[in-house]
């Protein structure tokens, strides 16, 4: 143990800190139903499972306030699916006669001497909480169960408020970037929808004179299991780029010609019908990666179509989506694309020069919005370390 620390039900905090239940400094209550009083029009936001998950962001409201919650309080998910997001998810309430609870979330209310903002930190996503998700079936977090919490509790509210200030600062910062992010890819959306509308002037061949290959992944058994060859399956494509929010890997030795190269254009052959068709470009993400059967790597004719990163802004514009999802067969849960129909839709483009403006404008808003998203990244890992130190006592501010 390290000198001027004790180990307690809260983890290893200094000696001068305090591990009590949180029903030892706060008050408790479970929110109510409130789907009759569902109003577009209504006065109050109803706090529920979705609008916390997606920190307040989707809003229903209601014209009755069964549930009031008043400034300082703090909401908390008290049940999820397998594995969820939502589980133990808070929102402090900023604002009095705004909020109603709804059933199924917990009202915690801080006594005076705790600070909010500090309990909010300590109990939004607890692994307390967390630990109640077994992993198979719905978790349904009771009352007592809340209560029984320990926290970890600096002695005096002024080192609650330092601690808290600080990480609501490097809040303040992530929001301010993450609305920058969405301000650069929104004028990049409206320059694409600009640059890439179809003119008078640009060709339109069948997509199969415009291809010169294309190539399906392997066929591998997979698992979240982590091993040296990491699968982009059809989840990962999202419309123009990777998303590595959810992966899995492969179990036995991949084929190398299934790896992943840096510009490699990924096409969705079998999806849902609504999402069958993605097209997405591979920018190294990973240093290694491999691919699977429901994905075709696609290369164009050099003499038609100057990179696959065009190709990429291309097949993602709306009118080129509503072409692939017209070809698309199959049921709502389960479509596919295949070759033959792919080969026989229609593909606008201009010519090489023209191509190779446009692809340097949306290359440089590409690189200026991956420049925000390190920003933001770097921003997160920072805060998230500041609350490993702040919220034990590793780092005092006073």
């Amino acid at each position: 143990m390290v000198e001027g620390f004790k180990n307690t039900d809260a983890g290893i905090i200094p000696n001068d800190w305090n591990a009590p239940l949180l029903s030892e400094i706060s008050n408790f209550e479970n929110g109510k139903a409130h789907e009759q009083f569902i109003d577009d029009k209504g006065d109050y936001i109803v706090v529920n499972s979705k609008f916390i998950s997606q920190d307040g962001k989707v809003v229903k409201y209601s014209n009755e306030n069964l549930s009031p919650l008043a400034k300082g309080s703090i909401a908390i998910v008290m049940s999820d699916i397998p594995n969820g997001k939502a589980l133990a998810k808070c929102f402090s309430i900023d604002r009095d006669n705004l909020y109603t609870l709804n059933q199924r979330i917990g009202s915690i209310m801080p006594f005076d001497e705790i600070n909010d903002d500090y309990l909010f930190y300590i109990l939004n996503r607890n692994r307390y909480f967390l630990a109640f998700d077994s992993g198979s079936g719905q978790t349904n977090l009771k009352k007592r169960e809340i209560l029984a919490c320990p926290i970890a509790l600096p002695p005096t509210n002024e080192e609650q408020t330092a601690i808290a200030t600080a990480i609501k600062n490097t809040d303040a910062l992530i929001n301010q970037l993450e609305r920058l992010l969405t301000k650069k890819r929104n004028i990049k959306k409206g320059a694409m929808q600009e640059l890439l509308k179809p003119k008078g002037n640009w060709a339109v061949i069948k997509f199969g004179d415009v291809l010169k290959s294309t190539q399906l992944g392997g066929n591998y058994s997979n698992s979240t299991i982590q091993s040296e060859f990491p699968l982009i399956k059809m989840g990962n494509l999202q419309r123009g780029y990777i998303s590595l929010n959810k992966m899995e890997f492969i179990n036995q030795k991949a084929d190398e010609k299934d790896r992943l190269h840096y510009g490699d254009l990924l096409f969705n052959t079998r999806n849902t019908l609504d999402l069958v068709g993605k097209v997405a470009i591979w920018r190294n993400e990973l240093n290694k990666a491999y691919f699977n059967s429901n994905i075709m790597r696609m290369t164009f004719k050099e003499n038609l179509i100057v990179s696959n990163f065009f190709a990429n802004s291309l097949l993602n514009m709306p009118f080129m989506i509503q072409k692939l999802k017209d070809i698309a067969t199959g049921t709502t849960s389960v479509a596919a694309i295949y070759t033959k129909d792919l080969i026989q839709i229609d593909l606008p483009f201009p010519d090489k020069t023209e191509q190779n403006r446009i692809a340097q404008i949306l290359s440089d808003m590409d690189n200026e919005i991956q420049e925000f998203e390190k920003e933001l990244e770097k921003y997160k890992m920072l805060k998230q370390g500041m609350m490993q130190s702040l919220l034990t006592g590793k780092i005092r501010l006073v």
